[in-house]
């Protein structure tokens, strides 16, 4: 064992002095959150302007333009009166504003007569949020108007006056449909973009240790070291537990510097540091166990850079670390939970905005280990002959 702590105690001081090491292994990943999470600043807020052509100037077309200014929409609707729908198409086209909603002309007349006429929504295919917004006013707006043409017709079913058909029309004006989808918090915390950038790009460069680890084993052998280190004699075992060691110092070191550095300057939300901390640890074995397998499989160098160049970077597209993974398609959500770093992602996910302890992140990192013995098993079998050959 005292052959293993010294091997990876000469590999950490040879990656400590190695720039590129702490570039890697802090600044790019610390230096990219916050670009990314700038980039991402204001997605979890929205806004538009919707451009209206008025053309009934009608009753209902005054309520429904009064309508839109109502607080509930403040936030979230900017409303600009437009002469025409050719404007109004031109308006979209030219993104001057993101969507339009005409009211065409007769439109009140039509809804008193029974025979009303449709609205229509303007969109672009660039702005779909505001075009799926724009086509939601209005059908709250004619769910809202066949519910109380509903009502008058119920009315005088059961035996009103016709003559009364005005006022009691006017009364249903008044009344709301009561039963209505409304987004709801369920005490979940808002993801921020850093809190979700911050472990990404830190998870991502430490996925590096694989390349740059097998690299300096091939090199070492290929320099003669590793036949030296035999000769001392160190087993097979010790040489490999030493890489290991250096790799596990090293990406729990990394993770948990890049974890302070972006909570206390980007104010990025890493959850319980208990529980951040096991996730950390769990991944950072993982990287130990992948790190092992890439040496087992690999013959050469140049072997080895290839297989952990295209394990790094599947892994992290496949993880979701690129992207997020709560707007990714389905089965991109169902291939992140193949990875150890998409497991890793989605706790720290689930710290950010659930909060808890432990046992919050109990699921994430059972597969996180599961997966790291999986791996493990492997390259047991594999790696101890890339030390005898």
């Amino acid at each position: 064992m005292n052959a293993a702590f010294v091997i990876a105690r000469k590999d950490l001081r040879q990656r400590l002095r190695d720039r590129s090491a702490i570039v890697v292994g802090l600044v790019a990943p610390i230096g990219i959150a916050a670009v990314m999470s700038l980039a991402f600043r204001g997605i979890d807020t929205f806004h538009f302007t919707l451009g209206v052509v008025d053309a009934d100037r009608g009753p209902l077309a005054a309520a429904l333009v009064d309508s839109l200014h109502q607080p509930e929409l403040a936030g979230v609707v900017t409303t600009r009166p437009l002469p025409s729908r050719t404007l109004a198409i031109a308006e979209v086209r030219a993104k001057k504003v993101a969507a339009a909603l005409v009211i065409p002309a007769g439109f009140s007349a039509g809804a008193e007569s029974g025979h009303p006429k449709a609205l229509a929504a303007v969109t672009s295919v660039d702005n779909a949020l505001a075009g799926n917004t724009t086509e939601s006013i209005v059908s709250a707006f004619t769910a809202q108007l066949n519910a109380d043409r509903l009502s008058v017709a119920t009315a005088l079913a059961s035996g009103a006056a016709p003559s009364d058909a005005r006022q009691l029309a006017s009364l249903a004006a008044q009344l709301r449909i009561p039963i209505s989808a409304v987004d709801r918090p369920l005490g979940a915390r808002e993801l921020k973009p850093i809190s979700y950038f911050a472990p990404a790009m830190a998870i991502f460069f430490l996925l590096f240790m694989v390349s740059f680890t097998a690299r300096s084993f091939f090199v070492d052998r290929s320099q003669g070291m590793i036949e030296r280190m035999r000769v001392a004699p160190v087993r097979p075992v010790e040489i490999l537990l030493g890489k290991a060691l250096s790799v596990f110092v090293y990406g729990v070191v990394s993770l948990g510097v890049i974890a302070a550095v972006t909570t206390a300057a980007f104010g990025a939300n890493w959850g319980s540091p208990v529980a951040a901390a096991a996730l950390c640890v769990a991944l950072t074995l993982s990287v130990v166990a992948l790190t092992a397998l890439v040496i087992g499989l690999a013959r050469t160098q140049r072997q080895a850079e290839a297989i952990s160049s295209i394990l790094v970077f599947g892994l992290a597209l496949l993880g979701g670390n690129f992207v997020f993974l709560g707007a990714a398609p389905p089965l991109m959500r169902s291939l992140a939970l193949a990875t150890p770093n998409g497991w890793a992602l989605r706790g720290f996910t689930d710290l950010a905005t659930l909060g808890g302890g432990i046992g919050a992140v109990a699921t994430p990192l059972l597969a996180v280990l599961g997966i790291t013995v999986v791996v493990a098993a492997v390259a047991a079998r594999l790696a101890p002959r890339a030390v005898r050959s």
